[in-house]
């Protein structure tokens, strides 16, 4: 690992040293390092744009993919590359061809913007959503794999499941939710848009049907750099979300080419997974894990309340319930953030359970020092909303 992170390595990022940056998770963020490589491959495109896009990008295309394939326990024929997590869900749901009557489960915890796909989807083609319920805030594993077991029935078509829920945090128990899954014969999506670098992944072993990522969040890839795992005998009816010159011959050709773009995150993913391996690998998301549980504790302490997950369901977020009388809408959650930026500091806030929730991450640039200081300017915050709200 690398002799020094925290405060130490924050000069290799581009972060704004005024802004408390305690949002990992949504975004990301990528180091110059990472950046340069970008730029290097963004010259050579446009030194020659037709003899890169026809000559150079393809074997390009699948060296990065190979690279991120061994990174994930694949190979680079499982691997395509998208630009969001939610594109890949996407190519997936559409290419479903639901009917009538079909159910398609997915956790309460959900994504909302896959959660919206799957309805538009299933109010098309005259489908029903099911949700199975994640009790929060502490769920232990065996209620929710029997939530989500109860939630499937011979009309369940598939279930998508997230691996790291978005609004809580929870590292959920993917592998047996799998195993669950492919007992009652159904097909699991699984949005992992978090698990990549904060978890370890062996995709094969876990065996999904499909398993969708991002590479900008936990291993700090440029925007835009994202992908879709798909077991061999689901890429045949497997089709990206733009149609383009590949259709018909198969999994890779079709997602390789869904017409002209920058393809440059794709192409730097090889240096974002060199720096996330000098910085440790699975060290450093084990390093990660314990100052978030760290983080958490103490904010939690401070302001006598409680976190949202029990230690095994802990990544490299944690959710913390703050200490305030609103309601637990998205309007609400949204004023409530727009609060802390103003202050320049951000986190999300998310309305769980009828209460309001911050979602803390930490990266290699983080330390304690930086939720100590979250945790003096908090009070002050909420105590400001307290008054708005009467």
């Amino acid at each position: 690992m690398a002799k020094a992170l925290g405060a130490a390595i924050r000069p290799e990022w581009e972060l704004d040293p005024d802004f408390l940056t305690l949002n990992h998770g949504s975004y990301g963020a990528t180091p110059r390092v990472v950046l340069a490589e970008q730029d290097r491959w963004r010259k050579r495109m446009e030194s020659q744009p037709t003899r890169f896009f026809f000559l150079e990008l393809p074997g390009a295309l699948r060296e990065a993919a190979g690279r991120l394939a061994g990174f994930l326990g694949a190979t680079a024929e499982d691997i395509a590359f998208v630009p969001n997590a939610t594109t890949g869900c996407n190519a997936v749901l559409r290419s479903l061809r639901l009917q009538a009557g079909d159910e398609v489960v997915h956790v309460s915890h959900v994504y909302n913007a896959v959660r919206n796909t799957i309805v538009h989807l299933a109010e098309q083609a005259g489908a029903r959503v099911v949700v199975a319920n994640i009790p929060f805030p502490r769920p232990d594993a065996t209620t929710i794999l029997t939530n989500i077991e109860r939630a499937i029935t011979k009309r369940t078509r598939i279930a998508v499941i997230d691996h790291i829920t978005s609004p809580s945090g929870l590292v959920l128990p993917i592998a047996d939710i799998i195993r669950i899954c492919r007992a009652a014969g159904v097909a699991v999506l699984v949005d992992g848009a978090h698990g990549a670098g904060q978890v370890p992944l062996d995709l094969p072993a876990l065996d999904p049907d499909w398993y969708v990522g991002t590479c900008h969040k936990w291993l700090s890839a440029p925007k835009g750099c994202g992908f879709l795992y798909a077991r061999a005998d689901r890429r045949a009816a497997l089709h990206p979300v733009t149609i383009s010159h590949g259709y018909g011959q198969g999994f890779t050709a079709e997602f390789d080419w869904t017409g002209t773009i920058d393809p440059s995150a794709y192409l730097a993913l090889p240096a974002a997974i060199d720096f996330f391996e000098r910085l440790g690998g699975e060290a450093l998301m084990a390093r990660n894990k314990a100052l978030v549980a760290e983080a958490a504790a103490l904010l939690a302490t401070r302001l006598g309340t409680e976190i949202g997950a029990m230690p095994d369901m802990i990544g490299s977020m944690a959710s913390v319930r703050l200490p305030l009388r609103l309601d637990a809408n998205r309007s609400e959650a949204v004023r409530v953030r727009q609060a802390l930026q103003a202050v320049n500091m951000d986190s999300p806030v998310h309305p769980l359970a009828g209460e309001m929730w911050l979602r803390l991450s930490a990266y290699a640039y983080n330390e304690i020092g930086d939720y100590e200081r979250l945790a003096e300017l908090l009070p002050g915050v909420l105590s400001g909303l307290k008054e708005l709200t009467g």
